[in-house]
């Protein structure tokens, strides 16, 4: 049984002592966290504008060394780097990443042609994308990257 009482003028109706509310599998589970490493202030806002919109949690890190501290403070479901960074390289990065925990999906991008490319490939990073990148197209590779690892 529900008690209702007059909330003011408005003549809204509060309910108290409400049934308890099923939760849905959806409301429990948390937002997929994105870890996206970028030093383009410009690139970086696009990704981060993008993938909040999508729902993700996206944690940001402005160069290689600040990201690889990220990596050892949290746990990511996704990563997405840039190739050509100060102080340590998206390809350091993927390195550290893939030694540590091989299960995280990276998603490396570059501006910068076929040599840094080769060398993230090499790394053992998932998925190389040239710049720009198409958000349609990162959508799709994230939910693909992130379907996968699911199943495993």
């Amino acid at each position: 049984m529900h008690q209702r009482r007059h909330s003011g003028k408005k003549r809204k109706w509060l309910y108290q002592n409400r049934e308890p509310r099923v939760i849905t599998k959806m409301e429990k589970k948390q937002k997929t966290r994105i870890l996206v490493i970028e030093d383009d202030p410009d690139v970086l806002a696009m990704l981060i504008k993008h993938l909040e919109y999508l729902d993700y949690a996206v944690i940001t890190a402005t160069d290689g060394m600040e990201g690889l501290k990220q990596l050892q403070s949290a746990e990511y479901d996704l990563v997405i780097t840039d190739i050509v960074m100060p102080y340590v390289s998206g390809v350091g990065v993927v390195t550290a990443l893939k030694e540590k925990s091989p299960h995280i999906p990276v998603i490396a991008i570059t501006g910068y042609g076929k040599e840094p490319e080769a060398a993230a490939v090499e790394k053992k990073a998932d998925l190389v994308l040239a710049k720009p990148v198409k958000m349609s197209t990162l959508k799709g590779y994230i939910e693909q990257l992130l379907t996968a690892r699911d199943k495993t």
